[in-house]
């Protein structure tokens, strides 16, 4: 059987009890080799043990007990597990579409004959569909299975040959044949009875269709499936294979298409699907049928033709009679002797109604006497006599011979007396050979059924099979075996048992003994249980066992505000409930928190409500149950009375003084303002309002302004106001010194202005000499001409001679230069040449060449030439 939660819950609450080993110095090494105990003396002590405690397997047993509570909760909370059921019907629907794909490709998508087939692979899927009956349990899918051909029946495939192993050796027992043992018999299949050979005993496991030897287990195909194309032939056999996936259960029929005539042969090939080639046109047969009279007018038919059902006159054999019989039987015989005179002519035919010549008489030739010892030829009319020897046939007893003269009629019965034992061999008797000798000695020996004794009076030691009815109990555990007493295993119990859902309206048909294991068939009527909570129908969900799952549509109860309660119904809310023992020790588990069911009061209405601020700023939607004024949190924002602040508290009620006030209007709640003036100030005034902050304009301000003027030199003290005042011929003689200009002008001369502003004027009317490009001539003109370039000085012919003979004296020192380089050039020349003959090898020698400068080389720089009555100085 399967555990229940409980049972595990309650183990495992067991092992949490106990405490774990005491830790302290040199606990945790100590608790690793068995548990610590304290002796008399205080001293610790190592005791051995062979189970591991300590903080480390409290703590997992700890674990283990939470999610085993946590498990069992979760079971009670949830009816159902739809989701998941969902998931598992649409994963099976692929993996069955993905099996029929070839198979319906041929079909045009019609699935019609596949219904046996998919019912067989749903129950491979169902959890629990598929029991083996011999030892009425689940096949799983990574357990090696073997399969009937005959009824399909999935089997373990241990215990099937457990099955034939001990179905063979009771059928070769020497207790029920002395030649069993020599014979090879049969093995048959526990539910059909399809018989196999003992050759035929499966040894391994193999996929459906054959193909693959243990097959691996995917979750995408079918159970003990390979997963290829089946390839087995159709029964019966039309010469295609199957195009299933390896399937369990029967192949479908065969969906080929071939071109076939009709029964009769009248019709035209038409083509149809191989599994149903076999059609009728429903035209009259018209085949002659066996009487040669009439024609089959029965519908196109396969097959020969039903006998003919016509009537008519029918002599019988002997041809005396005449009655009204089928057409399909013309032979039958009348209850009359046949009375012809045979060819002796004493005696007639005694034979009834017949056909044919009636023979020779039966008392003609040669006759034996009733002995038979003698033989006699006589006429037909005569009777053989006797013999008058000793008869001399054997008896009924089969040893003794009749003592009687011959004699007509049976021999009497034996009447001799022998020495007869009885059957059982164990005593003797002196008595009629003809009358049976048995014993009362009853047998002691066990029959065939290895349990019962015989019991029989005078055994011949032959034991009849027991005739005692089994009647242990199946493995169903609901029924007893109804066959005789046997030896082995009981067979499987035949019954099928209807596993219903909650409502009883969806049922499926499983092994008896497993509708206690087996999950309940998922039911799609809706449950039809009344409602626990105020509403009038309960949320529409599928049938199921246990409590129904909480009622999720919303409460619409009427609250104290007038709306309806929009959450979902909490009449029977699972509320936590912890425990309240307390634990004696870290080594007791705490108790796990309990669920009670209650009704909890309806939330807080939520519906929003628009509610405005404090301070009217805004219109926020709130929930009912908060739904009253509030600070926004915004600054107020009213206008105070000094008509340029507003009111910088937090949002805040303001009392309206008459109902014509102006909303933005400060009241008596907001802040005075104490800020000063800050109006902006005439243009050019620098100077603060006196008065606080206040309405309308400033008064006009009379300070007086420390300024320079244009110039920067001077300073001046004018009136505020008239500087504000003035317009910008005004400012500019208020802000002038009435001094000379002291800036200078791009040419270098001081302006000639009264101190003024922006940019000094650049008509500079000062005398300046203007000279020419050698700095011979010059000429005074007004500056502003030479800034405009309208005058200009040229040189003259002596200005123009005088810088030739200049260029020519640069020429004559250049080349005198020149020459003076190749000099010394030439003296360094021939130094060097000097030193490459050795001349002088051991002394040190300076290449120096001086060289003498000329008298034109040191003076040159000192000449002056009186050029037109001017001295000029070469430099």
């Amino acid at each position: 059987g399967r555990a229940r939660p409980g049972d595990e819950l309650a183990a495992l609450s067991g092992a949490a009890a106990r405490p774990p080993a005491p830790r302290g110095r040199g606990g945790a090494r100590a608790a690793a080799a068995g548990t610590i105990s304290e002796g008399a003396s205080g001293e610790c002590r190592v005791l051995p043990s062979t189970r591991a405690t300590g903080p480390r397997k409290f703590d997992e047993i700890k674990k283990a007990n939470q999610a085993a509570a946590k498990k069992l909760v979760e079971d009670q909370l949830s009816s159902s597990s739809e989701d998941d059921d969902e998931d598992a019907e649409a994963k099976q629907g692929k993996i069955l579409d993905k099996t029929f794909t070839i198979y319906t490709s041929q079909t045009d998508g019609d699935a019609s004959e596949l219904e046996r087939t998919r019912q067989y692979m749903n129950e491979a899927f169902q959890s629990g569909a598929m029991t083996c009956l011999i030892c009425i349990a689940s096949v799983k899918r990574n357990q090696a299975v073997w399969s009937c051909c005959g009824c399909f029946c999935i089997f373990h495939l241990v215990c099937i040959q457990k099955w034939a192993k001990d179905s063979l050796f009771l059928l070769s027992s020497p207790l029920t044949d002395d030649d069993f043992g020599k014979k090879d018999y049969p093995w048959p299949c526990p539910k059909c009875r399809f018989e196999y050979k003992r050759s035929e005993t499966p040894s391994r496991y193999y996929c459906y269709c054959g193909k693959v030897e243990n097959p691996s287990v995917d979750p995408w195909l079918v159970p003990h499936s390979c997963g290829q194309i089946c390839e087995r032939e159709f029964k019966p056999s039309c010469g295609h294979k199957c195009l299933l996936l390896c399937h369990p259960g029967p192949c479908p029929p065969c969906p080929k298409m071939v071109t076939t005539t009709c029964h009769c042969k009248k019709a035209k090939p038409v083509p149809r699907r191989c599994s149903a080639k076999e059609w009728s046109c429903r035209l009259p047969c018209g085949r002659t049928l066996l009487c040669g009279q009439h024609a089959c007018e029965n519908p196109c038919h396969a097959g020969d033709c039903q006998p003919c059902p016509r009537v008519s006159k029918q002599r019988c054999v002997c041809g005396r009679q005449t009655a009204e019989r089928l057409c399909a039987s013309p032979q039958w015989q009348c209850d009359q002797v046949c009375g012809k005179c045979l060819p002796c002519g004493n005696h007639t035919c005694e034979q009834i109604c017949h056909a044919g010549p009636c023979g020779d008489c039966p008392r003609s030739g040669k006759r034996s006497c009733p002995c038979g010892k003698t033989k006699f030829s006589l006429p037909c009319t005569e009777d053989v006599p006797t013999c008058g020897d000793s008869c001399d046939k054997v008896l009924e007893c089969g040893i003794h011979k009749c003592s009687q003269r011959c004699h007509r009629g049976p021999c009497e019965i034996c009447r001799q007396e022998v020495e007869k034992q009885c059957r059982c061999g164990k005593h003797t008797k002196r008595m009629p050979c003809h009358k049976p000798y048995l014993c009362e000695t009853k047998c002691t020996k066990i029959r065939d059924c290895q349990k019962h004794q015989c019991r029989r009076k005078c055994c011949s030691g032959n034991c009849p099979p027991c005739d005692q009815v089994c009647g242990r109990t199946l493995g169903c555990r609901n029924h007893k075996c109804p066959s005789g007493c046997h030896r082995g295993s009981c067979n499987p119990c035949p019954e099928t048992v209807d596993v219903k859902c909650n409502c009883g309206k969806t049922s499926i048909k499983v092994p008896c003994g497993r509708e206690r294991t087996i999950r309940p068939p998922k039911c799609k009527q809706l449950c039809s249980r009344p409602p626990t909570c105020h509403h009038s129908t309960q949320e529409k969900h599928y049938c199921h066992f246990g409590q129904c799952p909480p009622c999720r549509q919303p409460c619409q109860k009427i609250l104290t505000c007038g709306h309806l309660c929009p959450v979902s119904c909490h009449d029977e809310a699972l509320v936590k409930q912890p425990g309240l023992h307390q634990s004696a020790g870290p080594w007791e588990q705490p108790s796990e928190p309990a669920f009670i069911q209650t009704a909890l009061p309806c939330p807080p209405c939520e519906v929003p409500i628009p509610v405005e601020c404090l301070g009217q700023h805004e219109v926020s939607l709130l929930p009912c149950h908060s739904a009253h004024p509030y600070s926004c949190k915004r600054f107020c924002g009213r206008l105070l009375d000094c008509q340029n602040h507003t009111c910088m508290e937090e949002c805040h009620h303001v009392t309206k003084l008459n109902s014509s006030a102006d909303v933005k209007k400060a009241g008596p709640e907001c802040s005075q303002c104490e800020e000063e003036c800050t109006k902006p100030r005439p243009a050019g005034c620098p100077h603060r309002c006196v008065l606080p902050c206040h309405p309308g304009d400033c008064p006009s301000c009379l300070q007086m302004l420390k300024i320079k003027c244009h110039c920067k030199l001077s300073v001046l003290y004018i009136e505020c106001l008239k500087l504000t005042c003035a317009d910008l011929k005004e400012k500019e003689l208020l802000t002038s010194c009435k001094n000379q200009c002291p800036k200078e002008l791009p040419c270098g001369h001081r302006c000639k202005e009264i101190c003024h502003s922006g940019s000094c004027p650049l008509n500079c009317s000062q005398k300046v000499k203007l000279r020419c490009l050698c700095k011979r001539l010059k000429k005074e003109v007004q500056c502003s001409k030479i800034q405009e370039g309208q005058v200009s000085l040229e040189c003259d012919a002596l200005c123009k001679e005088m810088k030739r003979k200049a260029y020519e004296i640069k020429e004559a020192e250049a080349k005198a230069a020149l020459e003076e380089e190749k000099r010394r050039q030439q003296a360094e020349l021939e130094a060097f040449e000097n030193r490459l003959k050795g001349r002088r090898k051991n002394k040190r020698r300076k290449d120096e060449v001086e060289v003498e400068q000329s008298s034109w080389q040191k003076y040159k720089n000192l000449i002056m030439l009186p050029v037109f009555g001017v001295a000029v100085v070469m430099v």
